[in-house]
């Protein structure tokens, strides 16, 4: 079992490694390694930014001697243009980007900490330049509107035996829109929401609607039975129009 001390530890050696190659500039630790350890534990992996001189990305990216001579690596693949996931042969898991210090004035992501830098690179390295925030509420009304209408939907394409499609309307989508309107009924608890992922900490946030998810969610085979199940939530908190209802309700007992 990887232990939060052993990520904390791996993650103070790739500092060392930036530091040794001479060309590092500062590590940037992020989420659960950055500015909410609180978080930390067996189950999470180390989220950070390599920030390293100008002209020298590419050779990190290319090149990831920096990090295997730590630890051998088991696998690793590049998700994106600035970085990788990768697993280290220890169980360590990584998701990471190297980036230039002029790349990071556009780079979109939550405060972080500061693992390693130079004396003469600024500690406010690790504060993005535009801080990310929530994206606007939608209305309630949008809200009620869009997870009817995607059971009604989803019910239909059931009936036709498009059931992979059904479940995503009906377990997806009207869902996605149920993670919004708990804020409307349920106070949440002090745990910090994730800016870029409203499903991330859900259970901790919201108990009492987290509660229901595995009636709102209860698989493939079960369109019908989680439809009704997310009609009669909704019909105790809102106020749902009496022909949608009847509708959602006739094609999910068909």
């Amino acid at each position: 079992m990887v232990t939060p001390q052993h990520l904390l530890t791996r993650l103070e050696a790739i500092g060392h490694a930036l530091e040794d190659s001479g060309k590092g500039l500062s590590l940037i630790g992020l989420g659960s390694v950055g500015q909410e350890r609180q978080r930390l534990d067996e189950y999470s992996d180390l989220d950070f930014f390599a920030i390293v001189e100008p002209g020298c990305k590419q050779s990190f990216i290319e090149n990831l001697d920096w990090l295997s001579s730590i630890c051998p690596l088991a696998y690793c693949f590049r998700n994106t243009r600035d970085g990788y996931k990768l697993l280290f042969e220890d169980g360590v898991f990584c998701e990471f980007a190297v980036f230039e210090p002029q790349e990071l004035r556009t780079a979109a992501f939550a405060p972080g900490s500061v693992i390693w830098k130079r004396p003469e690179v600024s500690q406010a390295i690790a504060i993005p330049a535009q801080i990310p925030q929530p994206p606007e509420p939608s209305s309630a009304e949008w809200l009620l509107g869009e997870a009817l209408t995607n059971l009604y939907v989803g019910l239909g394409r059931f009936r036709r035996g498009e059931k992979l499609s059904a479940q995503r309307f009906i377990q997806h989508y009207a869902v996605d829109r149920l993670l919004e309107l708990a804020a409307l009924f349920e106070t949440p608890t002090a745990t910090p929401a994730d800016p870029f992922n409203r499903e991330r900490r859900f259970e901790q946030r919201y108990p009492l609607a987290a509660a229901l998810l595995p009636q709102f969610v209860p698989g493939y085979q079960h369109c019908p039975q989680a439809a009704l199940a997310i009609l009669d939530f909704l019909d105790q908190h809102f106020e749902v129009n009496p022909a949608i209802k009847a509708e959602i309700v006739r094609l999910a007992s068909e």
